[in-house]
């Protein structure tokens, strides 16, 4: 007998497949929820409660004591508690409102790393969407370097280049110039800002660029306008709200930077997060907490403006055709075609001093002792490993260290960014809320999930008459799966938004279920994306630094980061080894993203 759709084997089959199907979605979305309450929102929660209570006790005192105390909020806690004598004082003393106090400094700094962030990326936009040239697609990928370098490493390097013994002066001093003291300062911290984030607005406005239509251009020149008129009128209208999430973008990361202030910036130059860490330093964890939630407030504030920006641009996105790119080497030149190619040239040098030079004077650094190679360096961190004390931090456990919790971040974050991937593609409502939500983690800083981990997990949370505690290692995995998810999401949610639904509707038709649409469709069309996201999520374990310096404090959990910034400060030759050793193991992660990844992956895609 045939075993049609009448067998009541077959039947029932088909029923529970519809039933798994139907409630597969609300399943992954329930787990991936379950997941990221206990690794971030419980973590972050138990941060802001330690914000408003003490002892037990319900109170606003820490909040307000930030909120209102002059020392964090400068001339903004007069104008609070006592705004006529404020007026009286200013009309008297221009001078009286120059006190920024900690928020108000931090946000400068990041104001103007900004402004900088977005001068040095513009240009590198305006090359990319305007010019072909050979390497350009392996240009374009380097934009997404910022995610992948850790932060620490190029502190190093900009203590290698523009450090008192830096590469900078020893060649100031063999052209027999005076020498410069660069290091702490505001500059350097701009700078090294910039580094990070120029690439990103770059990449936000490029993507952009080639989105604008070449016929409106086109129209514009046909009623009579001249190309600069036509570039201003058509082209900056389209541009101007990539640069400003750009802008926003790198507000929030540099607002919330805490490495580089921390190496280039030192005790003068501190911002909100090294007083939290300071704070936490002291075990005064509810002065940490209060700055924490004010500075998650705004970054959180500032990340769902973005988030709005892009959901907005990814429902206006439509086929157009961009403008042509000419050839960087033309046939024949004008004076236009060589003033625009000087302007590369001196960009490029820019960008080969700002990027290229700190990374380059870190391995020369971990090569020579006085201008001579030497071997010294590494030679003192195998000298550490095999005679170091029990409580210095020791090479090869560092790498370990660094290639296990990589690991264990991968499997943590892809599946939970592919499934977030998964559920913020599809169409209900309340999506936006949805992605807001999953998307918070990267508006929150490390120092702050690391210090929820600390008190929460760590610390030990008691449930059902059971007391839960979680290990070192388990929770610098689950803080570094907590940074790194976001950016699996960002790298696989653009391709599976795109996908041609024909597809997958084609693929229903002929009887497969959404799940297995999922499965056989779907996700093998943006395997690219996956494995970017994969290789992101190591690269960004093996470099995470904010978070892991609070949870190894005081055991064996000490990663590559942090092995290097206790080097720097006491050995500078051992911090660019181990610099160097770092930058060999995240350049493996970021050869697999260029290589496998493509254009598709990351911000501004």
């Amino acid at each position: 007998m045939s075993r049609g759709s009448s067998d009541p084997a077959h039947a029932g089959g088909d029923g529970r497949g519809r039933s798994a199907d139907r409630y597969a979605l609300p399943v992954l979305a329930v787990v991936t929820a379950l997941l990221l309450g206990a690794l971030f929102y419980y973590p972050v929660a138990t941060v802001l409660v330690d914000a408003v209570v003490v002892n037990g006790r319900l109170t606003a005192g820490p909040l307000v004591e930030v909120l209102t105390g002059e020392f964090y909020v400068g001339w903004l806690a007069r104008l609070l508690t006592d705004p006529a004598a404020l007026v009286r004082e200013t009309l008297r003393e221009p001078g009286a409102l120059g006190t920024l106090g900690l928020f108000g400094f931090t946000a400068w700094q990041a104001l103007l790393s900004t402004v900088a962030s977005v001068a040095l990326g513009l240009p590198g936009a305006w090359v990319l969407a305007r010019f072909e040239f050979p390497g350009r697609r392996a240009l374009r990928s380097v934009t997404i370097l910022p995610f992948v370098l850790p932060s620490v490493m190029v502190a190093v390097g900009f203590y290698s280049m523009f450090g008192a013994s830096g590469t900078l002066n020893a060649l100031l001093s063999a052209l027999g110039l005076s020498e410069l003291d660069l290091l702490p300062s505001l500059g350097a911290i701009i700078v090294a800002h910039a580094f990070y984030n120029a690439p990103l607005v770059t990449r936000v406005t490029t993507a952009a660029w080639e989105s604008v239509d070449a016929g409106a251009v086109e129209t514009a020149r046909s009623l009579g306008a001249d190309p600069r008129r036509a570039f201003r009128d058509v082209v900056v209208p389209q541009l101007l709200p990539a640069v400003l999430m750009g802008a926003t973008l790198t507000f929030v990361f540099t607002f919330a930077s805490f490495p580089i202030v921390l190496a280039l910036g030192g005790a003068r130059y501190a911002t909100v997060e090294v007083f939290v860490y300071s704070a936490v330093r002291r075990l005064d964890y509810h002065e940490a907490a209060a700055l924490a939630a004010v500075e998650a407030g705004v970054s959180l504030t500032l990340t769902a403006i973005y988030l709005r920006y892009e959901r907005a641009q990814s429902q206006r996105r439509r086929d157009t055709r961009p403008p042509a790119r000419e050839s960087l080497l033309p046939d024949s030149w004008t004076r236009e075609r060589v003033v625009s190619r000087l302007a590369v040239a001196g960009y490029a040098l820019v960008v080969a001093v700002v990027f290229l030079g700190p990374l380059a004077s870190m391995i020369y650094g971990s090569l020579t002792v006085e201008g001579r190679l030497s071997l010294d360096a590494y030679r003192f961190l195998l000298r550490r490993q095999t005679a170091g004390a029990s409580f210095q931090v020791r090479p090869l456990p560092a790498v370990v260290n660094s290639l296990l919790f990589g690991v264990g971040t991968l499997a943590v974050a892809l599946p939970t960014g592919v499934a977030m991937s998964v559920l913020t593609t599809r169409r209900f409502r309340g999506r936006w809320l949805v992605d807001a939500l999953s998307m918070a983690p990267l508006a929150v800083s490390g120092i702050v999930v690391g210090l929820g981990m600390l008190r929460g997990l760590v610390f030990g949370v008691t449930a059902f008459g059971y007391r839960f505690t979680v290990t070192g290692t388990v929770a610098v995995v689950a803080a570094h799966a907590v940074g790194a998810y976001p950016f699996v999401v960002r790298t696989v949610a653009p391709p599976l938004e795109s996908l041609d639904r024909s597809l997958v509707e084609s693929a229903r038709a002929l009887g497969a279920s959404r799940l297995r649409a999922l499965v056989d469709i779907e996700l093998p069309l943006v395997r690219a994306g996956v494995v970017a996201g994969a290789a992101f999520a190591f690269a960004i374990s093996v470099g995470e630094f904010d978070a892991t310096v609070i949870l190894a404090e005081g055991s064996g959990s000490y990663t590559m980061p942090v092995a290097v910034e206790r080097f720097i400060g006491r050995r500078l030759g051992a911090a660019t080894a181990m610099g160097t050793v770092l930058l060999a193991v995240t350049t493996l992660s970021f050869l697999v993203i260029e290589r496998v990844g493509g254009e598709g992956g990351g911000f501004g895609g």
